[in-house]
């Protein structure tokens, strides 16, 4: 593996063991700090957005812009435009402005999210989130510490995830709850697995980058890690959330 070799050139050039530990280390903690501040910014956006939406029961003419109207697909639509340019603009960009674009991003997807709050009840959000979080951390965990190669399950994951897309796609036009169904226990299962597969190949990207490099791609890292999170929360979701 590319780690592997890495790790016994900087061994073999003199850096110490501990040395390469403290800075995975780092390395790996800046990575979870800025996607828990990811997930935090997409949650207050999503609660004040919800707050300014709905009152008393009814849409208000900011929720009727965002939910009901033509706007809604800016609202949908704007955060993959951002994403994809995050992931192409990143080695370009100085690290703030890619933290920064980061945190648009996050707000962003807070928002598109904040109508789940008119279809599933605030406890069964929270219960979801949390159950989400322990399994996140396990199977993160797992990704971190395993000495398994997890690279073959990683390509079989993104052609399975490539499907999911096609299918969900396909369920618009069909709306069959069967088949809905499927998409989200084949969803859960794929961003599970990734969520190891991801957290073992930004493991192995520390050991490629230099000391500006590795500030991009600790963002790059957490983007990714954010993704897997919010991907196998919404999927949770429609198991777990239970329907106003």
């Amino acid at each position: 593996m590319a780690d592997l070799r890495n790790y016994q050139g900087r061994v073999q050039s003199g850096v110490q063991t501990g040395e390469i530990d403290q800075g995975l280390r780092s390395y790996m903690l800046k990575v979870y700090n800025l996607m828990a501040i990811g997930l935090a910014i997409t949650g207050l956006a999503a609660y004040f957005a919800f707050t300014f939406a709905v009152s008393n029961g009814q849409l208000t003419a900011f929720g009727a812009a965002i939910y009901t109207s033509p706007l809604k697909w800016v609202v949908i639509f704007a955060p993959l435009a951002l994403v994809f340019f995050l992931s192409f603009r990143i080695n370009s960009m100085s690290v703030s402005a890619a933290q920064t674009t980061f945190a648009v991003y996050a707000a962003l997807v807070g928002l598109s999210l904040s109508s789940i709050f008119l279809i599933y009840t605030g406890q069964s959000v929270v219960q979801t989130f949390f159950v989400t979080a322990a399994s996140f951390g396990a199977l993160s965990l797992y990704g971190y510490t395993t000495r398994r190669d997890l690279s073959a399950m990683g390509s079989f994951l993104m052609m399975g995830l490539f499907g999911l897309i096609i299918a969900s796609i396909v369920n618009i036009f069909l709306a069959s709850s069967a088949m809905q169904f499927a998409i989200s226990v084949i969803g859960v299962l794929i961003f599970a697995g990734l969520t190891a597969y991801d957290t073992q190949r930004i493991k192995e990207m520390y050991y490629a980058a230099d000391a500006t490099m590795a500030g991009r791609k600790a963002i790059m890292g957490a983007l990714t890690l954010y993704l897997d999170f919010i991907n196998l929360f919404m999927f949770l979701l429609q198991f777990m959330g239970n329907r106003k």
